[in-house]
């Protein structure tokens, strides 16, 4: 005889809030190291001390396939200075995309920053990898496709391996042996900061003690390029001024600069971090999601999504909107999105008197890479207590009214510095994180 539930019981089950996330809540999780290699510089201070000086890394594209594309510009790592072979196997340079090569290099900068290149073997169960990828390099594709022209046997094997999303994840946890978490996330532009808000979440709840989190682009080629041109996402007003190409919030905005490179975060749990002694750079308050559920590519005019995830991302930090003293904004320089944005943010903190910023200017949009990048420049503010500024506003939009930071500048307040940091994407996926300066 089959057991048949009752009404009542059904009524519980359907009514039954069973989030861990709502019966507890967690514990404290803090960021004890940092890696990056961006178009700004191949490590963590170079990169940092350019933005505060409005140092802008975009360049022209060069080469033939170019010549015919509306955008003509770029946010590029320097190849000259960040040569590969000096750092990794021509094997693994064989089988292993760009993108996770370039989140290789941040993980060993991270790692050592947070002084964990020597744990033991036997407390690596407990460390995790959360790393993802917004769109693989589409070289590969095209360039495979050419091969399988000509025969079968030129193709690679590593073909699917490269363009996997998961991958960059996959050879850190590897190379390093962690055997916690491995999870990756593509979730396009927004990609790196989801990476960011999964694996605060693992360790809050407990799956992990610490965690490596971000993520890893490089797809700049004349495909990509193209491709987004056709969507008219691309600046093509500035191809003879590369470095005013990109301008969040100015009245000439006229699309987004395409960058590259990765930024990885170690994140871990309080109670660890002290265990160790560890540099404790900031700490992770908060993390919001939604979904536009309406565009393709274009948020809605009022910004809602947008709005949702800034506030879940206040709620979960157990804070008040009056409590935020700076919003890194995802403000890519395209006419529609910085507007939407900027009265979002209006809108959820009921104030026009908070300190704003967008430092795509300065190193353009690195795609899914761009809030894991951005967020590490929030932890470097919270830390040292410094506000990293928007660069090329010549001239605010008249739509824009906020408080943009144009210049560096202390961040100047007597309590807890506490930031918001958002990132958006195709598809509508829109993130938000909370992060402050670490106090006791």
């Amino acid at each position: 005889m089959k057991f048949k539930p009752s009404k009542n019981v059904i009524s519980l089950f359907l009514n039954k809030n069973f989030s861990t996330h709502s019966n507890h809540n967690g514990r404290r999780v803090v960021v004890t190291g940092l890696g990056a290699v961006t178009p700004l510089g191949n490590n963590v201070q170079t990169s940092w001390t350019k933005i505060l000086a409005g140092e802008s890394s975009i360049t022209n594209l060069s080469g033939e396939e170019y010549n015919k594309l509306p955008c003509k510009v770029a946010a590029q790592i320097d190849k000259n200075a960040l040569n590969l072979e000096n750092y990794f196997k021509k094997s693994d340079i064989k089988s292993m995309s760009p993108a996770t090569l370039l989140a290789l290099l941040a993980s060993e900068e991270a790692l050592t920053s947070a002084n964990l290149k020597d744990i033991p073997d036997k407390n690596k169960d407990r460390i995790g990898v959360c790393v993802g990828m917004g769109m693989f390099d589409l070289s590969d594709v095209y360039l495979s496709y050419q091969n399988l022209v000509k025969g079968y046997n030129r193709v690679s094997p590593f073909f699917i391996p490269r363009i996997l999303p998961n991958m960059a994840c996959g050879h850190i946890s590897m190379r390093y042996n962690f055997r916690g978490p491995n999870h990756s996330v593509s979730t396009a532009c927004a990609t790196g900061a989801h990476a960011i808000g999964d694996a605060f979440r693992f360790i809050k709840y407990g799956d992990a003690d610490i965690m490596l989190a971000g993520s890893g682009e490089s797809c700049i080629d004349a495909l990509s390029i193209a491709g987004f041109c056709r969507l008219r996402a691309l600046s093509t007003t500035f191809n003879d001024e590369p470095s005013k190409a990109s301008r969040p919030f100015d009245k000439k905005r006229d699309g987004f600069v395409m960058g590259e490179g990765s930024a990885i975060l170690i994140l871990e749990s309080l109670e660890n971090a002290k265990m160790r002694n560890a540099p404790i750079l900031a700490e992770i308050l908060g993390y919001g999601l939604s979904g536009d559920a309406y565009h393709l590519t274009s948020p809605s005019e009022d910004g809602f999504g947008a709005q949702l995830a800034m506030k879940r991302a206040i709620e979960e930090a157990k804070l008040d909107s009056s409590q935020i003293g700076y919003v890194n904004a995802h403000a890519t320089s395209t006419p529609t999105g910085d507007k939407i944005e900027a009265k979002a943010i209006s809108l959820v903190l009921g104030r026009n008197d908070v300190e704003v910023s967008s430092t795509k200017g300065a190193h353009g949009h690195l795609l899914g890479s761009s809030g894991n990048l951005e967020a590490l420049f929030v932890v470097k503010a919270c830390h040292e207590n410094i506000l990293p500024p928007s660069i090329n506003i010549d001239q605010l939009d008249d739509d824009i009214n906020i408080n943009i930071v144009r210049k560096s500048k202390k961040w100047n307040t007597d309590t807890r510095r506490i930031a918001l940091k958002n990132s958006f994407g195709f598809g509508g996926t829109n993130c938000c994180l909370c992060i402050s300066s670490f106090t006791n």
